[in-house]
């Protein structure tokens, strides 16, 4: 049954080391369904268990864009938040009976949303006689069972999911989560829930929950020297046999980690990103995986295991609550124990529901103060910006970010050795649609330029390493002959590399010829008139993701930091605009860069 999950949370340090094994029991009463007489005359008992997931919340409790202040849509019709989730799973607990049923969520819950950003940073969770967390209240609501830790969860730092979790009625799960200096769990590992069944031995179902090893690099400066995250494939197969020695007849794995087998971050760390397949093929006894982190939709993975031949399941449903996985279990009585029959597992979708009204007056108030908050007005444009074209045109909306970048790095580093060397910068296009209109600029309007919470790194790089710096970037980039036609729709994210992984340089001069293959594509490389010098030195401003070594850049994390901070990038936007009063480009607007094929401009 495992440790009380209150003395649980009283035992967790802040920096969560030394943490006992943890899981929490439940016993519902189930009825059995009786099969057809079995071959020697007795009656089988049956027993059909239905398994929910959620997965990627990024807090999102409800329908509704807070960028454009308007209901959610999107070109696929599709709906999201748990406000909608909670509809589809009282709809599943009325047609299966509550006391058959388990719902899980695979991680990433308290960040993506001026909502959750602003119960993190505005009015933060972690003050004293504090608010409890909108997503704590809406999931303890819709009846939660555990949900595994995912990498967004650390963005906050270690203070604030610690207050997360002590405001969750359900457990949060990261068996690959371990204190640094004892590699002992820093959260429970586990959870375990008994099912009684009429006229049978119990069901015991136990749920593992792997997180993204992916932590150690992308949250680095919040867990390095307190927390490890080693591989799941090596935690899955040190856990699953505990959990069947306890007696679980039925294993579930809740994984933030996507099925591909590939990672974002190269081969910094000896793990990979996206395990969840592997886990299955390696480690026997899984019956099926929850799986997050990638954003993607998988109804149904089967996946053969290499020991046992026994084919385990996997899925992922749509990120932001637009989808909830089902995995329905049937389970036999046989020689005294239960077996796993069959696992099937589909999807339903967020939009063919209404928001559930009970978590809608839960929280309205807090949506409201959200709304109130980034319809603010910081400041005016003089003219319209717009991402449209920022991925394969030199932008002014972006070149936004990387003056304010530099100017805040330049600010830092004044009175310091560093001071009088070049500050350039760093930004990606992270969106297609956004926009800042002409006229009344708010803080809606910029959180909407700048998604992610990142915060500022001040980097020493040499001309030679951003040379290199360039040219991966310049992947993006599908080859394109000189004289063939250009289809935009079709010019970027070659090899599935995303617009978060595409970067701008500001403060250098080049072109990036897509005729030629990749490696080979950055020509007229220059800084201040003249042709960059290999052994010039600069001070390079980026994103938190990416000097930890998001993207597998390279040069970039193994060099020499300078300076960091932790105030998001976003709101560094928002005070620059804010003390200018008037965003005109002739402020932060430059040509650095430009699409060529042997010369000749592309646009």
């Amino acid at each position: 049954m495992g440790l009380d999950r209150r003395k649980f949370l009283k035992k967790s340090a802040v920096t969560g080391a030394g943490v006992a094994l943890a899981g929490t029991a439940a016993v519902p009463a189930a009825q059995a369904a009786e099969s057809a007489p079995a071959a020697k005359g007795g009656r089988e008992k049956r027993y059909s268990l239905t398994v929910m997931g959620t997965t990627d919340l990024h807090g999102n409790v409800f329908n509704w864009d807070y960028f454009k202040d308007a209901e959610y849509a999107d070109a696929k019709g599709n709906a999201k938040g748990l406000a909608r989730i909670s509809t589809l799973v009282d709809q599943v607990r009325e047609e299966k009976g509550r006391c058959n049923t388990l719902l899980l969520d695979a991680g990433d819950t308290i960040q993506g949303t001026p909502l959750t950003y602003y119960y993190a940073k505005v009015d933060p969770i972690t003050a004293e006689g504090g608010p409890v967390h909108p997503m704590a209240q809406a999931m303890n609501a819709i009846g939660y069972d555990a949900v595994a830790l995912g990498n967004h969860e650390f963005n906050y730092g270690i203070e604030t999911l610690r207050k997360f979790e002590e405001q969750c009625d359900f457990p949060l799960l990261g068996a690959n989560a371990v204190d640094a200096k004892t590699l002992r769990p820093a959260f429970p590992p586990y959870f375990m829930k008994t099912f009684h069944v009429k006229g049978a031995r119990p069901v015991k179902v136990a749920v593992l929950g792997l997180t993204n090893p992916g932590i150690a690099i992308w949250d680095k400066a919040y867990v390095q020297g307190k927390l490890a995250f080693p591989g799941l494939e090596e935690q899955a197969a040190k856990w699953v046999p505990k959990l069947k020695s306890m007696g679980a007849d039925v294993v579930i794995v809740s994984a933030h980690s996507g099925s591909s087998g590939t990672s974002s971050y190269g081969d910094q760390l000896p793990y990979v990103e996206n395990a969840a397949a592997n886990v299955a093929r390696l480690v026997p006894d899984i019956d099926a995986i929850l799986v997050g982190h990638a954003h993607v939709e998988i109804p149904e993975l089967k996946v053969v295991n290499e020991k046992t031949g026994k084919t385990v399941v996997l899925s992922e449903p749509l990120c932001y609550a637009e989808r909830l996985t089902l995995f329905d279990i049937d389970l036999v009585f046989r020689k005294g124990r239960w077996v796993v029959e069959s696992v099937a597992a589909s999807l339903h979708n967020s939009n063919t529901v209404a928001d559930d009204p009970e978590i809608s007056k839960l929280l309205d108030d807090e949506h409201a103060k959200v709304v109130e908050y980034v319809n603010q007005v910081v400041g005016t444009a003089t003219e319209t910006l717009t991402t449209v074209e920022a991925r394969y045109k030199d932008a002014p909306i972006i070149d936004l970010i990387t003056k304010v970048q530099e100017d805040v790095v330049r600010a830092a580093l004044a009175g310091t050795e560093y001071a009088s060397l070049p500050v350039i910068s760093q930004a990606s296009p992270f969106s297609r649609t956004s926009e800042i209109p002409a006229g009344k600029v708010t803080i809606r309007d910029l959180s909407s330029l700048y998604v992610y919470d990142n915060t500022l790194v001040a980097k020493l790089m040499t001309g030679a390493q951003l040379k290199a710096y360039l040219e991966y970037s310049a992947e993006y980039f599908v080859q394109t002959a000189a004289g063939a036609p250009v289809d935009v729709e079709k010019l970027t994210n070659a090899n599935n590399r995303p617009d978060y992984n595409y970067d701008y340089v500001s403060g250098l001069s080049y072109e990036i010829d897509i005729a030629q293959p990749a490696g080979s594509r950055i020509r007229n490389l220059s800084y201040d008139g003249g042709v960059l010098d290999d052994a010039q030195k600069f001070v390079f401003a980026v994103n938190n993701y990416r000097a930890n070594g998001g993207g597998a850049f390279p040069h970039v994390a193994s060099a020499p930091e300078l300076w960091s901070e932790s105030t998001e990038i976003r709101t560094r936007i928002a005070e620059w605009v804010t003390a200018k009063g008037v965003l005109d480009p002739k402020d932060f607007a430059s040509v650095d860069w430009k699409l060529t094929r042997e010369g000749t401009p592309v646009f």
